[in-house]
């Protein structure tokens, strides 16, 4: 879907006169179903990659987490083997995990099966992003280098993990290629399934626009910098756009709980699909950062945080408080939807959580990783709220027991209890990304924050481990 078809769709949908099916919409609260799963195959192939990616992150996690804690960190290497750790976790548990949901989840979006050409760049964007993956965490132990601490994408400054990085950035080219070659259309009128899928179309055009900021930083920022300030400006851009990628998918993940847990969202379809087109419109502030000022200017970086506060805030506050407004009086009427309803809700808890950290940072300390953990986990668990509402679809049991419904809460109560220490121990100055005796943790109140933030960060890495275990589990029992 490019820029023009974008245009003309939404006068011929959103601008002419209301319809009696508009009329219907109106009066009768939307069905906000997701589309059903054609290639079931793929999308299988796109769920093993992510649980794979959330395993190893999971092990590295470990690593980090008793890295920071007072007392047991002693035991463990120095902080190099802390940012090492660090890097990878990262990326494994934000860009590969995202990736792989945004891989399944545009496989529903998709048309019947094109060109025979066309047909292989589902299964090569998917090895190719595996292939990446492993080399990632291979990089670690064989070639790690320099651990940079750059946003959105941290680096080890190693060839190994370089060409990881590349193999994956090309396997996520071939998965928006593909999305956008492949889309199945909307629809001439507006449904719920119909808005659902725009979103879906949105987060892929927003992906297509941060791999273009990506390649225009690495085709203009200058090689001889340092490489901390190399790979801070070169993502920068590329990683304000994703985080518009993963919230569009994160709140078509709200729309679709929502409905499925019984709730009648009080949004016409219409007015969700004008949320998303401010949302996707904000990301065109982008390729204006990078024409209006040189991408190492202050100008610059400020430019993409405005138009991600933009976007973000205009699409995500009504949308939230529309769908808690639909589940709040709800219970859960089936064992299948109790799941669904933990997930919806621990992830609006921990992204709300996350944006009001985000308005009392102020400096540089352990108050910036507190508010990205709060939203990054929120799109995390409402990810894995929507993998467990397509199991069925996808030919495997749905998630059952006790298990499913614990599992979201023991992750998010776990990541609230995370990013709560780190505020605590930024109040007092801790700084950010250091490890053992560089915390300089002077007082009780330093230490306790900390102690906090450790028993938390193990309690998320047990909620996210269950998590594989009850996907897992659900895909032993076959259905097809």
């Amino acid at each position: 879907m490019n820029t023009s078809t974008l245009a003309s769709w939404l006068r011929s949908n959103m601008l002419s006169g209301p319809s009696a099916a508009d009329r219907i919409t109106a009066s009768t609260p939307a069905d906000y179903a997701l589309p059903s799963v054609g290639q079931r195959a793929l999308a299988r192939a796109w769920l093993k990659l992510a649980l794979v990616a959330l395993v190893g992150s999971g092990l590295f996690s470990i690593l980090l987490v008793l890295a920071r804690t007072p007392g047991i960190n002693t035991w463990l290497p120095a902080g190099d083997f802390f940012r090492v750790a660090l890097v990878v976790h990262v990326d494994l548990s934000v860009l590969v995990w995202f990736v792989a949901i945004a891989g399944l989840l545009w496989s529903l979006n998709l048309r019947a099966p094109g060109p025979a050409w066309m047909q292989w760049l589902g299964p090569g964007s998917l090895a190719l992003c595996a292939l990446g993956a492993l080399g990632m965490a291979a990089a670690a132990f064989v070639d790690p280098g320099t651990a940079v601490m750059a946003n959105y994408i941290p680096m080890l400054d190693s060839a190994v993990f370089r060409a990881a990085i590349l193999v994956f950035g090309a396997g996520g080219l071939l998965l928006v290629l593909r999305s956008l070659l492949q889309p199945a259309p909307v629809g001439p009128l507006v449904d719920g399934i119909g808005a659902l899928r725009f979103g879906l179309h949105a987060s892929v055009v927003a992906a297509a626009v941060a791999l273009i900021a990506f390649v225009w930083s690495l085709a203009v920022v200058p090689v001889s910098l340092p490489a901390k300030a190399y790979y801070e400006i070169a993502f920068w851009g590329g990683g304000h756009a994703l985080q518009f990628t993963w919230t569009l998918m994160m709140l078509v993940s709200w729309l679709a709980l929502a409905r499925a847990c019984g709730g009648r969202v009080p949004l016409s379809p219409r007015v969700v699909l004008l949320l998303f087109a401010v949302a996707l419109a904000s990301v065109f502030v982008t390729p204006l950062a990078y024409l209006m000022h040189d991408v190492s200017t202050v100008e610059h970086r400020d430019l993409h945080t405005w138009g991600m506060r933009l976007g973000g805030g205009a699409a995500i506050a009504p949308l939230a408080l529309a769908v808690l407004f639909a589940i709040a009086p709800r219970r859960p009427s089936s064992p299948v939807q109790r799941p669904l309803r933990a997930a919806l809700l621990a992830s609006m808890l921990l992204f709300v959580a996350g944006g009001v950290i985000g308005l009392t940072i102020s400096g540089s300390n352990v108050k910036i990783p507190a508010h990205y953990h709060g939203c990054i986990v929120g799109v995390t668990l409402a990810l894995m709220g929507i993998v467990y509402h397509l199991l069925p679809q996808l030919g495997y049991a749905a998630p059952s027991g006790r298990s499913p419904v614990v599992q979201p809460w023991l992750y998010g109560i776990g990541q609230l209890m995370h990013i709560v220490g780190l505020v605590w121990s930024g109040g007092y100055g801790v700084q950010r990304k250091v490890a053992g005796a560089e915390q300089v943790l002077r007082s009780t109140g330093e230490v306790a924050g900390m102690g906090l933030m450790g028993l938390g960060g193990l309690l998320a890495i047990a909620g996210g481990l269950l998590f594989v275990v009850v996907v897992w589990r659900a895909m032993r029992h076959r259905s097809d």
